[in-house]
């Protein structure tokens, strides 16, 4: 696979993230991004799937998180 392919680090239970993007889905950690961006992206794509779930981006060195919510037509 070559790097811009690979898939996003799966995060260990028991440790708290200290750098990147992490996607929060029902306040439990999932998954690390390097990028706003990207982590913004996979949660729009999370909550427009799944409007139920709380969907939001924590920034991990800053340790403040980001609520994602639908837009209303």
């Amino acid at each position: 696979m070559t790097k811009a392919a690979t898939k996003p680090a799966n995060l260990r239970a028991n440790a708290m993230p200290t750098d990147g993007y992490v996607l929060m889905v029902d306040g439990k950690l999932k998954t690390r991004y390097d990028t706003s961006e990207q982590a913004m992206t996979a949660a729009t794509k999370l909550k427009q799937s799944f409007p139920v779930i709380q969907v939001a981006v924590l920034d991990a060195a800053g340790q403040k998180s980001t609520p994602v919510e639908l837009q209303k037509a």
